[in-house]
Formats: structure tokens, sequence, C-alpha cells
């Protein structure tokens, strides 16, 4: 089994981490992305279906019958293929790739129907890897669970009742969770978690999911906008 990999350096070193059942001869690396998509098994991209990044989902959607998994949590995919001039022929499937969400026990993903499902689950079980499927839907759950409990720090922090390392350690004792909210929140990127907000409350309008405004002013602080 032939696997390409795409993605930053952070979320590469976090797949390389985990104990896959295949050698490491068998998966490429991208460097650029001028190769020929259909000598591969499985592609692996992990930041495709981030907003920015729709530029190769046309040469994907033409693999015939290959499995394509697209990290982002801030598309569904049945947003991402209606982008799409041509049908999908490949088999297309979308996963939670936010930065610590990768080397974990169960990979989180979705797909558009059950042909697709099978078709994964039979090639990432022969690596090793297992998945719980969830619905087609912006920031899965697991990602939507930790940046609301997130946004919600940032409020406490906001209004005073405590501090960051107060708040951390909280989280921490309280609920044996690896990292306290801000903690999490620096790992994962606080751009990823600002922007995957604004389109989680930009697909459901509930009011968990709006910004904070002490996140908002730290992820602009971070760009350099302020």
């Amino acid at each position: 089994m032939k696997i390409l990999l795409m993605g930053d350096d952070s979320r590469i070193e976090e797949f390389q981490e985990k104990n896959y059942q295949i050698p490491k001869q068998n998966i490429t690396i991208a460097i650029n992305k001028d190769f020929e998509f259909s000598e591969f098994d499985i592609i692996i991209d992990m930041t495709a279906a981030e907003k920015k990044s729709f530029h190769l989902l046309e040469r994907y959607a033409e693999l015939n019958q290959k499995v394509v998994i697209l990290g982002g949590v801030q598309q569904s995919l049945a947003a991402v293929t209606k982008l799409m001039p041509k049908p999908i022929r490949c088999h297309l499937i979308g996963m939670n790739m936010l930065p610590t969400f990768i080397n974990r026990n169960l990979w989180e993903m979705s797909a558009l129907n059950e042909t697709s499902k099978l078709a994964a689950t039979k090639l990432l079980e022969q690596m090793g890897i297992y998945c719980r499927w969830v619905a087609d839907r912006v920031g899965m759950v697991s990602a939507r669970v930790v940046l609301m409990i997130i946004n919600e720090a940032f409020y406490t922090l906001q209004e005073g009742t405590a501090s960051k390392n107060d708040i951390d350690l909280a989280m921490k004792l309280g609920t044996s969770y690896p990292h306290g909210p801000f903690e999490w929140a620096e790992l994962i990127g606080i751009q990823y978690v600002y922007e995957t907000l604004e389109a989680l409350y930009e697909d459901t309008h509930d009011e968990r999911y709006r910004v904070c405004p002490l996140l908002k002013q730290t992820y602009f602080y971070a760009l350099g906008t302020i």
C-alpha cells in the first residue's frame, strides 16, 4: 500500500508519532504537490478542507475509487463538494486534523456515503489506524467541545474570575483533560482556534461559539494587526 502524506511540518510530525503498521518506506511525504496522485492508494491531505486550500480538490475528485482524506474542520464535506465543477469519483473522507487531534487512539472522521466509509476503514485498519465515524458537520465532535471550552476559558479570564494558570490547573484536575484550555489553545494554535470557532458560529448561529472578545484580540495580536 502506498500512502501520500501532505501537510505542515507540525502535523506531519504528529502523524509520524502514531504507531502505524506499515513500513515507513511506503509513506511519501510531499515536499511539493506535483505528484502523480493516481499512483497512491490513499492520500492524506491534512489541510485541504481548510478554507484557503481548495486548489487540489479537482484533481482529487478524478481519482477513481482512491481514498482521499481531507483534514480540516472549518468546512463540511458537503460544502466542499459544492465547489467542485466535476463529479466526485474518489472516496472522499473528512477528518479532524487540528494539531493535537492526530496522534490518538481513534481518528474522528466523516464520509458522504457508506461505500466510502467501508473503503477508508479497510485501508486504515491495514495501517493499524481505527476511526469513529461522525456526522458531516463543521467542527465534527471533539473540536466543537474543546474549542467551546477554550472560548469559555477566555470569557472567564476576561471577567477576572481566575488566572490562566488557575483555569488550566482546575480543568486538568477537575476533568482529567490532558491540557488546560489555554495550554491547549497554544498547542492547537490561536489561528485555528479562532477561525474554527468563527466557522462554527457561522454554521450553527449558536451563542456557545460566538468568539470571546479577548480571544479575538489575542488572535489579531498574534497576526500582528494590533
